[in-house]
């Protein structure tokens, strides 16, 4: 599961980090602008810049439509550098023309940043207004710094990640709520119903299975949503809501995960595997305390076990 911004800002010595590999990189293209990127489903996020007044302009902080880019053609499959010594004369390009003479960018390589686990995050560039060449040792420097930078990402990603599911895990969920939470949100307490028995009658591999499929069916739900997933232990989970209080805005979303968290194929029809959920929410700064949101919000999953499990309950 790939990594995502607020997820870096958690990380220890991000920014130290970036700063040395763009340091690194200048070594070996100093009159370059170098740039470190990371990519989501639509846009590309610049997230550092080191400049000696090249005279590019890209800045950090920029999103840009990945429609609009040019490192979305990086090769992350083969994990092959993209090379453009005169992008003025690439008939390629011409869709986004515009874009390079507004950014003053006429020389490009980019490298990919591909994590072990095949997920990518984004690409490592250097870049120029006038056309330049590149020559083959640099570009294999610029290979093994984005490979560098790739470990050192994924080191950190394993601290909050749950290894079994790769969904983050408590430390995760706990570090932002004391560090990042939004003003308002809600809390769903997830426990499978009829879990107990598919590892008591199939064994724990069976239920290892069920409980990957119940992570990627979560993340593919949160995916276009403001929020994440954790897996707490066992087969329970917590889904953080960002922005949202209101029964009308949450009812739908513990409807839908109840749907599809309770449809099986028919190996595993006799265990009539299902979802509860209890939820809880938080208004204001000084109403979320994370461990009396959890515990309410565990209140109400009882509620809604004692009810007869496949439904949700408010605290």
């Amino acid at each position: 599961m790939a990594i995502t911004v607020h997820e870096l800002n958690l990380y220890s010595n991000f920014e130290e980090m970036a700063n040395d590999i763009l340091q690194l990189a200048n070594e070996f293209m100093p009159d370059k602008l170098i740039f470190l990127s990371a990519m989501t489903q639509t846009h590309q996020l610049i997230l550092k810049v080191l400049d000696d007044n090249s005279g590019s302009l890209i800045e950090e902080g920029m999103s840009v439509e990945l429609t609009g880019t040019v490192c979305r053609r990086v090769n992350f499959a083969q994990q092959r550098p993209l090379i453009y010594p005169d992008m003025s004369k690439e008939p390629c390009l011409e869709e986004v023309r515009d874009t390079l003479r507004e950014a003053r960018i006429n020389s490009y390589v980019g490298v990919p940043i591909v994590m072990p686990t095949g997920d990518v995050f984004g690409t490592l560039c250097a870049v120029h207004p006038e056309a330049a060449t590149f020559d083959e040792r640099s570009v294999r420097m610029f290979q093994r710094i984005a490979k560098m930078f790739s470990y050192y990402l994924d080191l950190e990603r394993m601290a909050f990640r749950d290894a079994l599911t790769g969904l983050y895990n408590r430390q995760y969920l706990f570090k932002y709520f004391d560090e990042q939470t939004p003003a308002s949100g809600a809390v769903f307490f997830l426990d499978l119903d009829g879990f107990k028995k598919v590892n008591d009658l199939r064994g724990h591999e069976m239920g290892d299975l069920v409980l990957k499929e119940v992570a990627h069916r979560i993340q593919a739900y949160m995916a276009n949503i403001d929020g994440f997933a954790v897996r707490l232990g066992g087969d329970e989970f917590i889904i953080h809501f960002s922005g949202l209080t209101e029964p009308d805005q949450l009812g739908p979303h513990a409807e839908t995960l109840i749907r599809e968290l309770s449809a099986w194929n028919i190996h595993l029809d006799e265990f009539r595997i299902s979802v509860s959920i209890g939820i809880a929410t938080y208004h204001d700064e000084g109403d979320k305390d994370l461990k009396l949101l959890i515990k309410n919000a565990d209140n109400a999953l009882y509620r809604a076990k004692a009810k007869g499990k496949k439904t949700y309950q408010y605290f």
